[in-house]
């Protein structure tokens, strides 16, 4: 699904293994060959831990991105996608550690999205909708928080490119019901799924 939204993903993918069950892998993306490649979350980054992973909030991301990045600009639409895609897909679990930088031919950027899932539907009573604060909220996020606040005031996003991305991801989003509905989810978790991201795509106003 991030893929489809133009979210760079590292090479993944289902192989049918010999007693018919299946394994999911991912490629590591801080490895070149035998040799490390620099990578440091955001966590590090904030100088926070693994047990204050979610003392955040979506406007500090902006600030570590501004510190660090090469090209903090290209940074920032990218932070802009994948907290769209987030709120979405019910991610409420993209907390500090979930976000990384990686250097690439000397250049700081953001790694390959990682750790996209719905945390939400397996947890139905959950009211969170992202795991770090927009605005000072988990929840009841409207669509001025990200296309006016987020995208205009904190990113400095031109009124194009906003609505670029409005129509981008309204195009990607309206493929995703096909692929959850051909994923190996339960019927019941399906439907979750099909449902929220009904929900979200008209609070954002995709419909």
């Amino acid at each position: 699904l991030a893929a489809s939204f133009d979210i760079e993903v590292p090479a993944h993918g289902l192989l049918l293994n010999s007693d018919q069950t299946r394994s999911y892998f991912v490629r590591r993306f801080d490895r070149s060959g035998w040799d490390k490649v620099p990578v440091e979350d955001f966590a590090q980054l904030s100088g926070e831990s693994r047990d204050t992973k979610y003392n955040s909030s979506a406007e500090k991301l902006i600030q570590v991105i501004d510190t660090y990045c090469t090209f903090p600009a290209l940074d920032r639409l990218k932070l802009f996608d994948r907290l769209l895609f987030a709120f979405l897909t019910g991610n409420e679990d993209m907390h500090l550690k979930n976000w990384s930088l990686i250097t690439r031919d000397d250049k700081v950027e953001f790694t390959p999205a990682y750790d996209l899932l719905n945390s939400t539907i397996p947890n139905p009573r959950s009211r969170e909708e992202l795991a770090l604060p927009l605005h000072g909220k988990k929840s009841n996020l409207r669509a001025s928080d990200f296309w006016d606040y987020l995208a205009r005031e904190r990113l400095g996003l031109t009124a194009a490119w906003i609505e670029q991305t409005k129509a981008r991801i309204a195009r990607a989003s309206t493929r995703w019901p096909d692929r959850i509905a051909a994923s190996f989810l339960s019927e019941e978790m399906r439907g979750r799924y099909l449902t929220l991201l009904a929900q979200r795509r008209e609070r954002l106003g995709l419909v």
